[in-house]
């Protein structure tokens, strides 16, 4: 195969959640000289892209997306050594489930689209403390602090970690999603956007981002 046969299909391997033919192809793309770079714009970023116009029209559900997800993360462990130092990185996320809530799965979904669209993404996982929010923004000079609820009794929980970013003084943007939340409840506790799913996380991520430049 050629480059362009390569990317199109490591797309649709990415699409139907084809973990090892991703993998694979990514390791094919590689020794054929092709930038791992290129491999994420032109074959997952589009791929992750479809996956959420799938979602969005009603032909893919969360299990549907969560094995893209899988197959997306095998590509980047396969071309993640091969990137180095990145300039065109287009921002830097910090993202967590809040405290007292364990449940990643949509999480790491998110996480995967938007290291997908060319972020930065910096993954704390389950049951993270408000003080630890602040001290990833600051230490990684977050433009987006994301913050992930799946349970009703976490969700004061998230609005301590939306207040001790906004009182930390560091210019991160706060958004919040996960199945309770509402953009009721983000405007109440003045996040900067709210994410109804995974698609719209990060369409609103991106704006907030594009927002500063």
């Amino acid at each position: 195969m050629n480059e362009q046969e390569i990317m199109d299909s490591l797309k649709e391997a990415v699409i139907n959640g084809q973990r090892d033919e991703a993998a694979r192809l990514a390791r094919e793309a590689i020794d054929r000289g092709v930038p791992s770079l290129d491999t994420i714009m032109k074959a997952c970023y589009p791929a992750m892209s479809r996956v959420g116009e799938l979602y969005q029209d009603g032909e893919y559900f969360i299990p549907e997306m969560l094995m893209s997800a899988k197959a997306f993360e095998a590509v980047m462990g396969v071309v993640e050594p091969h990137l180095g130092t990145d300039s065109t990185v287009m921002g830097t996320v910090v993202i967590s489930t809040c405290k007292e809530d364990i449940h990643s799965r949509r999480k790491n979904l998110v996480a995967s689209m938007l290291k997908a669209s060319g972020l930065k993404v910096i993954d704390l996982g389950e049951d993270v403390p408000a003080e630890k929010f602040v001290e990833a923004a600051e230490k990684n000079d977050a433009d987006i602090v994301a913050i992930s609820a799946l349970m009703i009794i976490s969700m004061e929980s998230m609005r301590d970690a939306v207040n001790a970013v906004r009182k930390s003084g560091v210019r991160s943007n706060v958004i919040v999603g996960g199945g309770p939340v509402t953009d009721q409840f983000a405007k109440s506790v003045e996040a900067d956007g709210y994410g109804d799913d995974a698609v719209d996380a990060v369409r609103v991520v991106k704006s907030l981002i594009d927002s500063k430049v």
